[in-house]
């Protein structure tokens, strides 16, 4: 099938590149000529594994390009698929301006044409908006009737980090057809699945995505809040976990304590959809729970050097990973963010590192950087890990005993042996431990 794919962002290039890959025709627009420039030189512009692979391997074989020309390769597509953003207001709601903008874009090119051709929605979208923002925006600009176009709304369940690996072989697929045109043309899109395939409306579709997202975000809040009930007790929590894990209703997955959950999904869907609730007068008292615990939970860490190091100011203290979570170089929403900024508050002066994510780190934090997790603890106070990346959590105890000025290690991810550092001579505390070696 020929493809036409708006926007080259996270979502847009990983759709883009798994669709060639599985040997449709696809075209990635951009309004930006040096993007298109960029994805046609074979540049990832962000840090996912395995997506630079997949970039060159479509332009190699001719099944992938970028493209500035959206009259012409939308006219000749026969799917479109939005994938632009949906950035969160201040107030958490969410701004469709470039959906919206997409939408029309795409009406006036269908416009006085007799082709056929569906519109799917990529985007994270909040129920009702496909059919009632989208479909009649297409179709008011285009001044066609449903008989020739289509429209679906498809969610992508990608996570950071095996992105790839998800779209390449996806857990399911959800398939929000609002016509029989679309249903048709999704079922071809998606004959060789070895998945699940869940057929339903579109509004159906994107609730599964919001439902999705806000239960796994619930799911992080309740693990931490037993966590901390488990610390003033005297209970580690790793053991708990591992307990509740063996019933099969509830699996161990997202039972992890930590400093609570970040990125580009979670926080930004539980907002848009407890404001959406809030718009219409419904209760959300778990979603807004949800978020109370995860904005509170990382502060647990600054709280903690407070008491062992009795004041923050001039203390020196390093932040071991950026990342909202390892494998990506995403900032959003990072709870290193938050602890950054509370520690600058209270005085103290802060160093991070990370291994892909300090440029944009630096953008929205103004602290120091260092090139590797030995420079960072240099004469350090206290060391918060807050990203558990793999040469992270391999440090072994002499790297924080020999090196910072105060061997104060606080584990915002359970990523460190506490008998082992504790044995070395590091103050060892980590959200959940209960005190138990």
């Amino acid at each position: 099938m020929r493809i036409a794919v708006m926007g080259t962002g996270y979502v847009g290039l990983v759709t883009g590149a798994t669709l060639a890959a599985s040997g449709h025709d696809v075209a990635c627009l951009d309004i930006l000529p040096e993007r298109v420039a960029a994805l046609n030189a074979g540049e990832c512009p962000i840090f996912e594994p395995g997506l630079p692979e997949l970039l060159a391997a479509g332009l190699a074989s001719g099944k992938l390009r970028g493209s500035g020309e959206m009259a012409d390769e939308i006219s000749a597509a026969d799917l479109t698929f939005i994938c632009v953003g949906t950035p969160s207001r201040d107030n958490g709601s969410m701004d469709m301006a470039q959906v919206e903008s997409a939408a029309a874009a795409i009406g006036d090119v269908l416009a006085g044409g007799e082709r056929e051709h569906v519109v799917v929605v990529k985007s994270t979208v909040l129920p009702r908006m496909t059919e009632e923002l989208v479909l009649p925006r297409v179709l008011e600009r285009s001044g066609r009737d449903r008989a020739s176009v289509g429209f679906a709304m498809n969610p992508e369940f990608l996570r950071e980090g095996s992105a790839v690996a998800d779209a390449l072989a996806p857990d399911r697929i959800v398939i929000g057809a609002a016509d029989r045109l679309a249903l048709a043309k999704m079922r071809e899109l998606y004959a060789g699945a070895k998945c699940p395939v869940l057929e339903c409306d579109p509004r159906t579709a994107e609730m599964v995505k919001y439902a999705s997202n806000a239960f796994l975000a619930a799911k992080v809040s309740y693990a931490n809040e037993v966590a901390n009930l488990c610390e003033a007790w005297g209970i580690d929590f790793a053991t708990v976990a591992e307990g509740m894990g063996l019933d099969d209703r509830i699996s161990p997955r997202f039972l992890r304590a930590g400093a609570g959950y970040g990125g580009s999904c979670f926080p930004k869907d539980v907002k848009a959809l407890r404001a959406a609730a809030a718009a219409e007068n419904l209760p959300a008292a778990m979603l807004d729970a949800t978020l109370a615990v995860n904005e509170s939970q990382p502060l647990l860490l600054v709280a903690w050097a407070h008491d062992a190091l009795g004041s923050l100011e001039g203390k020196r203290v390093a932040i071991l990973g950026l990342a909202f979570k390892p494998e990506t170089d995403d900032v959003r929403e990072a709870r290193a963010t938050v602890v950054a900024h509370a520690l600058l508050e209270a005085g103290a002066s802060v160093v991070g590192c990370d291994p892909q994510a300090a440029k944009n780190f630096s953008a929205l934090c103004d602290i120091e950087i260092a090139p590797s997790a030995e420079a960072a603890l240099a004469g350090a106070d206290c060391a918060i890990l807050m990203t558990e990346w793999p040469e992270y959590a391999a440090l072994p105890p002499a790297a924080f005993a020999e090196r910072m000025a105060r061997p104060l290690l606080l584990d915002g991810r359970r990523a460190f042996d506490a008998a082992a550092m504790r044995n070395a001579g590091v103050e060892y505390r980590a959200i959940g431990l209960g005190g138990n070696e």
